[in-house]
């Protein structure tokens, strides 16, 4: 039994059930599929996110699996994506404001010399597609906003580590999507709240191992609004890098399993286009990682 490399929570048509599993074809995107109607596969995997392994040996059946039926092989049918993590799982979501130049830029603000830190409950958590970002009343202000993010997913405990050790501290990596109530943002200067709303940190579609990406500094990020590509970064374009952003969070602080770290987003977002553009009901958001796929979600206004 091998650990995971594309790990998914969903569920299943066979029994109805929500499942870990591995993906069977890593290589599509997950969260296009789940809109398009694409059928979804996936090993199951036994155990948890932490020491997961999947029921199949992935790379006997990718050689044997053109010459057998559907039923031949042990796999689940996905009928609904959800959350690689789920609420319970997570126990601290730390977010890192203006973490890219270009970002920093379009804000008209100096680069930092520390991470800007601020946190989301776990409430915040949602579903991917068909998983909608719920805007409250009090967002209901057109101030809504997108930030399409990488993610980082703690695997153990980390307390006073180097950069250098990071690396065997992380889990994976998934996208998430940090939806920003902007005009109850610019009331303080503290955004926790303004980004903490239920349903405000969509994460997935897939949780994918360091065995994948094992250069998170080498990625395209972005977000299509409607159809319409608002954001494109990279992960090069970070001020700080994903395993310097471990060392400082750990410095005299156990970062615990589990622990989701968002980690900036590049420019694009709607508050610094001109005209603004802010999320309305009905619209969709697809927020796109390479190497992990797109988190696609609708919006629904309570």
């Amino acid at each position: 039994m091998r650990p995971w490399t594309h790990l998914i929570r969903f569920v299943a048509f066979e029994d109805d059930q929500i499942h870990l599993g591995q993906l069977v074809d890593p290589t599509r995107d997950v969260g296009l599929d789940s809109v398009n109607g694409v059928p979804i596969y996936a090993f199951k995997v036994d155990g948890n996110v932490y020491n997961g392994r999947v029921t199949e040996n992935i790379l006997q059946v990718r050689k044997v699996c053109q010459a057998l039926s559907q039923k031949a092989l042990h796999r689940l049918s996905v009928s609904q994506l959800l959350s690689p993590i789920v609420p319970e799982e997570c126990p601290y979501i730390r977010c890192i404001g203006l973490n890219y130049k270009l970002h920093a830029l379009e804000a008209g603000m100096s680069i930092p010399t520390v991470p800007a830190l601020f946190s989301k409950p776990r409430t915040s958590i949602a579903n991917p597609y068909p998983g909608t970002i719920n805007i409250p009343k009090i967002a209901q202000d057109n101030s809504s906003d997108y930030e399409a993010e990488l993610v980082i997913v703690i695997g153990k405990s980390a307390r006073d580590i180097t950069a250098e050790q990071a690396p065997g501290y992380i889990l994976g990596y998934t996208a998430a999507n940090d939806v920003s109530a902007r005009n109850e943002q610019m009331k303080t200067p503290m955004p926790c709240f303004s980004k903490g709303m239920d349903s405000s940190c969509p994460l997935g579609p897939v949780l994918v191992s360091t065995a994948i990406i094992s250069d998170p500094q080498n990625l395209k990020v972005g977000a299509i609004y409607n159809s319409r590509t608002v954001q494109e970064g990279h992960t090069s374009d970070m001020i700080f890098g994903v395993c310097e952003l471990i060392a400082y969070l750990s410095q005299g602080t156990t970062i615990e399993p589990g622990t989701i770290i968002l980690t900036g987003t590049p420019p694009g977002i709607g508050y610094f286009r001109s005209p603004r553009i802010f999320l309305g009901d009905g619209d969709e958001i697809r927020i796109y990682i390479e190497k992990i796929g797109s988190l696609i979600n609708k919006v629904h206004y309570e």
